[in-house]
């Protein structure tokens, strides 16, 4: 965010209308995942006021001031699910059809140019659901509530924000804000962080939110886990980013199949993202170590995500090729831990189906994306996952262990099958469609699984 003119905007409108009105949807600001990140201060255009509404996406405040303002929003993301067996049925939850629902709204008070308050309640629902998780309902209870300070300087900008706010990083294998399950992960934290042209630096300390259904307004801090970061970005060749973390995870009376105790996690991540010449990339990786009771931690991932588009041809259609890794536990007894923790991940990085979790395994995935007509893509894919070691288990989202698959069978976990369109009606509708067949191998069959059949078809409307 970059300063102002110090010349009124309400004295520059007029004469900038004009030439402003002939582009005036290319300068609307576009919906975003994260609503907090919009900036509708451009509404003080009066010829950007094309919308229904607009008037309550840009509320002045003061007659001296154009910067100070009260803008409104909601979202409402509806998705029927089906699920021949969650969890490959080991745990008894067999076909399921439910619909779930999430709708929230926002408001986003600008003080000035520089300080603003935002606050985001939420009421999300699971109907039903043979089985309802942490993730899927959160009856009306508040999600986002933070004030944040912005600053630009001659020599780069400063930003601030404390209070309830969510984060994500890079494709979100790791550090998400959580948008594939139906409740997204909010922490109570503070962020600090610096930009230039080429450099950002970020420090966060935070406690992850506790959501609880029991009654309106529960959701509180999580006074048994903490996390911490700090992270330097760095834009080489252009638009390409360079990033490294440290970070600090810890998390009392944590359990694993060969560790309990109060969890310490000190986490080195790397990571290379960026596109040139039809072909795009993002490599990354991470190193864990620290203890979880008396025992030792020794793990480590790795993923990427890299494609070639053929702009030329029709359809544009990209290849792509997906490469994950992640260690497990080798040896129980041993003094160490080493199955890999995904953190916070995103719930949509390998399927929606939630078979696959970031723990003990192996994963090649190509696929191939086209777009047959400007607002649609249709993506296909086939997934092959091996464990890293068969000394551990085999892992759904987020990182549950499916029940006697530890030390027992081979490498070979399944394949699976994917098929996701993703169609734009409009810059405040959008809908996908997403199916998804798992065929289990013999370890899963062994331990009581099946082969799993998902179908999820999702609208979204945000205004």
């Amino acid at each position: 965010m970059k300063r102002r003119a110090g010349l009124s905007l309400a004295v520059l409108w007029p004469l900038l209308a004009g030439s402003v009105h002939a582009d005036e949807q290319a300068t609307r600001p576009a919906i975003k995942a994260n609503r907090w990140q919009e900036d509708w201060s451009v509404l003080q255009n009066p010829a950007l006021r094309t919308q229904p509404l607009d008037n309550l996406k840009y509320i002045p405040l003061s007659s001296a001031d154009p910067f100070t303002y009260l803008s409104l929003g909601a979202t409402l993301r509806e998705r029927f699910e089906m699920n021949d067996a969650s969890g490959f049925g080991v745990r008894d939850v067999k076909r399921d059809r439910y619909l779930i629902q999430r709708f929230q709204v926002h408001a986003d008070l600008h003080l000035n140019q520089n300080w603003r308050v935002f606050t985001q309640l939420e009421d999300v629902r699971a109907y039903d659901k043979t089985t309802i998780g942490g993730a899927d309902q959160n009856r009306v209870d508040l999600r986002l509530a933070f004030a944040e300070y912005v600053n630009a300087f001659s020599s780069g900008t400063l930003k601030v924000r404390l209070g309830r706010q969510d984060f994500a990083f890079d494709l979100q294998r790791f550090i998400s804000s959580r948008d594939g399950p139906n409740v997204r992960q909010s922490f109570d934290a503070l962020w600090a962080d610096w930009e230039t042209s080429n450099w950002r630096f970020i420090g966060i300390t935070s406690q992850p939110v506790q959501y609880q259904d029991e009654r309106h307004f529960d959701d509180k801090s999580n006074s048994d886990a903490r996390f911490h970061l700090v992270r330097v970005e760095r834009l080489v060749g252009g638009k390409n980013e360079l990033s490294a973390y440290y970070g600090v995870y810890e998390r009392s009376a944590a359990h694993y199949l060969d560790a309990d105790g109060d969890e310490t996690r000190h986490l080195f991540d790397a990571r290379l993202g960026g596109a040139a010449r039809g072909f795009d990339w993002d490599i990354e990786a991470m190193l864990q170590r620290g203890s979880v009771g008396s025992k030792d931690i020794r793990a480590w991932a790795g993923g990427s995500r890299t494609g070639y588009t053929f702009d030329s041809l029709a359809w544009k259609p990209r290849v792509g090729l997906q490469l994950d890794i992640a260690s497990g536990d080798r040896k129980a007894g041993d003094g160490s831990v080493g199955t890999f923790n995904p953190l916070f991940p995103n719930g949509y990085y390998f399927s929606l189906a939630g078979y696959t979790g970031y723990s003990n395994l192996i994963h090649v995935k190509p696929s191939i994306t086209v777009k047959p007509i400007d607002r649609l893509s249709v993506q296909t894919a086939i997934g092959l996952l091996w464990r890293q070691t068969t000394d551990d288990a085999v892992y759904t989202q987020p990182n549950l262990p499916v029940a006697a698959t530890a030390g027992q069978g081979d490498r070979w976990t399944g394949a699976y099958a994917q098929l996701r369109t993703d169609y734009v009606f409009s810059p405040n509708l959008t809908g996908a469609v997403e199916a998804v067949h798992y065929d289990v191998g013999q370890t899963l069959r062994d331990a009581g699984g099946d082969d799993s059949n998902y179908l999820g078809v999702e609208l979204k409307f945000s205004w």
